[in-house]
């Protein structure tokens, strides 16, 4: 997969460009979440682990990514911060777990990046248990949207870094089984979003 080499190059500056922009948002994302300590929790695509400042030191927390260069800046992290995570090299589009292992599944910067982001969420959505909490924060087009600049930009970048062009609304069509809780625009006048389901 061409994403998994192009993030290999990307991974020493990836902290540089997102870091400070995206803390605040990952830092109530997990936040929302009550009582995390006590859930079974996926990370997919965890990249470089700039989640893991904010999450429990002791909660049961898996970390996923397809980037075995990302993977060691996250294990670092975790030694750094004291978090007991389990980081595992896979892919979004294909998680080795059964279904419904996990109370809670984060998707932070991962639906737009995956080539395939209708099978990531179906992933996501299979491996979440009955009443558990799916969290997203992602850039979305809105329904309609012309964008032409962003759909564009899709063309040259989607093979080595993210999508510019996904919309949200017809993915989350498709799962009846995940209602809506909240969708709040973050970043970039709305086109970064953390939406938040949950699976009846």
């Amino acid at each position: 997969m061409i994403l998994k080499y192009s993030y290999s190059l990307i991974a020493p500056f990836y902290d540089a460009i997102l870091e400070k922009t995206t803390a605040p948002i990952r830092q109530q994302s997990i936040a929302q979440i009550d009582q995390l300590e006590n859930k079974k929790t996926l990370l997919m695509g965890i990249g470089t682990g700039l989640d893991i400042p904010y999450l429990p030191k002791n909660a049961d927390i898996t970390g996923i990514d397809i980037t075995p260069a990302m993977l060691r800046k996250a294990r670092q992290r975790a030694l750094l911060h004291q978090c007991n995570i389990q980081l595992k090299e896979c892919d979004a589009m294909n998680l080795p777990y059964e279904n419904e292992q996990f109370d809670v599944v984060i998707m932070h910067l991962i639906l737009a990046v995956v080539p395939d982001s209708a099978k990531a969420l179906s992933e996501a959505s299979r491996v979440l248990k009955k009443g558990g909490l799916l969290i997203i924060f992602d850039k979305f087009l809105k329904p309609g949207q012309l964008a032409l600049t962003k759909r564009l930009m899709n063309l040259f970048i989607r093979h080595i870094a993210t999508k510019t062009n996904v919309v949200i609304e017809p993915l989350l069509a498709k799962h009846p089984e995940l209602t809506l809780l909240s969708d709040q625009p973050v970043l970039a006048n709305g086109w970064f979003r953390r939406i938040a389901c949950q699976k009846k």
